[in-house]
């Protein structure tokens, strides 16, 4: 069994669930101590964050992953336990194989390679971890990212693990993402019999035409590397469980993906101007931004990044901003590249969440080249 393999089974092994390390941070970082890293523990509540770097100045190339998992399901609906990892068919099974324990794995054993055959190596290396990326990640990166700001350090270059590849290892890399925003609506109106509408004001009706529109709203145009931002419907909860009596509230959940022609505030600006348009005053609206869409624009890292795909995996990756979010959005505004190049996402978060056992030796070469074409 190659390490990546060994380390990749151990750390699947533990059922570290959001916010929960299970222990996960501890085992990697007594793999590293040895090797002259250094350590520092940032504990926020049940969340474990961690970074480990090795050497300063620049350049300086950190790798970015968590090791919080979401939940199993049924587990009785597994192949094997999704904490007891085991292979079928040339892929290893488990809860968090691919997302994204799998390549914390790689990145681990890439650096231990890469010291020790150039223990006197320029730059810094590092490896930043938390247990709080799966759940809000309210205590997790963000909050060390207050901390590298406050003491003016940051990477020049950040390589998170998270799946990216769609089909084939490498096939796809994110150069950014797009930004995430939940919205909350409560219309409220008048509860009443259905019988006699002037004695009543109906939210749902109220809401219906606004929602049209919501819906149909053109918010931009994408460019090359974002598609056009957008409005999906997540819920509609309104009614009294009576046929004949109209609620006096409805509520709408709702969540846009959108790209950085359309930031959350002006998104939010024309959410109600639509408001107003269609005289909906008697409401309440919760707004909570989970990232902001951002894109690195082309660097070194970029241009490793491409070259050992094509060297070692014989592959040219499509670059874009695909997916959903991930705490690159948190680095990315401390001037550092960012990119996102991991395994193959087609069973995370599912149930037999699975990678080709292939894949993960792959991963740890392409990871030590591309720190070797960084710091040498």
């Amino acid at each position: 069994m190659s390490q990546v393999i060994e380390l990749t089974s151990e750390l699947v092994s533990r059922p570290s669930i959001t916010p929960d390390d299970a222990g996960c941070q501890r085992l990697i970082t007594e793999r590293l101590l040895p090797l002259g890293f250094d350590v520092e523990w940032s504990l926020c509540g049940e969340v474990s964050n961690v970074l480990i770097t090795r050497g300063s100045g620049s350049p300086s190339l950190w790798f970015l992953g968590h090791t919080d998992v979401v939940p199993t399901g049924p587990e009785e609906m597994w192949t094997f336990l999704p904490f007891h990892p085991g292979e079928k068919n040339g892929e290893l099974y488990g809860r968090g194989v691919a997302d994204m324990k799998g390549a914390v794995a790689a990145m681990v054993v890439a650096l231990e390679q890469f010291v020790h055959r150039y223990p006197e190596h320029q730059g810094q290396l590092g490896l930043l971890l938390t247990s709080d990326e799966e759940g809000d990640a309210v205590d997790g990166i963000v909050r060390l990212v207050d901390e590298l700001k406050r003491r003016n350090r940051q990477p020049d270059y950040c390589l998170v693990g998270e799946p990216s590849s769609r089909h084939l290892l490498g096939d796809t890399v994110r150069i950014g993402r797009r930004g995430s925003i939940h919205g909350r609506l409560q219309v409220n109106g008048i509860q009443g019999h259905t019988a006699f509408p002037e004695n009543l004001d109906n939210p749902i009706h109220r809401l219906a035409p606004f929602l049209d529109d919501l819906v149909k709203l053109d918010w931009d145009c994408g460019d090359e590397d974002f598609p056009a931002s957008h409005c999906q419907v997540a819920s509609i909860r309104g009614g009294t469980g009576a046929r004949n009596v109209t609620p006096a509230s409805v509520e709408l959940l709702i969540n846009f993906r959108n790209g950085q022609e359309s930031p959350s505030d002006s998104i939010r600006s024309q959410f109600e101007d639509l408001l107003i348009k269609h005289e909906i005053t008697d409401y309440e609206l919760e707004w909570m931004v989970m990232g902001e869409p951002f894109r690195s624009p082309a660097g070194k890292l970029r241009e490793a990044v491409k070259e050992v795909l094509t060297s070692v995996l014989k592959i040219s990756p499509d670059l874009n901003t695909g997916g959903g979010t991930s705490d690159g959005r948190f680095i990315a505004p401390l001037g550092t590249e960012v990119l996102e190049l991991g395994l193959i996402n087609t069973t995370i978060h599912q149930i037999d969440e699975r990678t080709p056992v292939t894949d993960l030796d792959s991963l740890r070469t392409t990871y030590y080249e591309i720190i070797r074409h960084i710091l040498m």
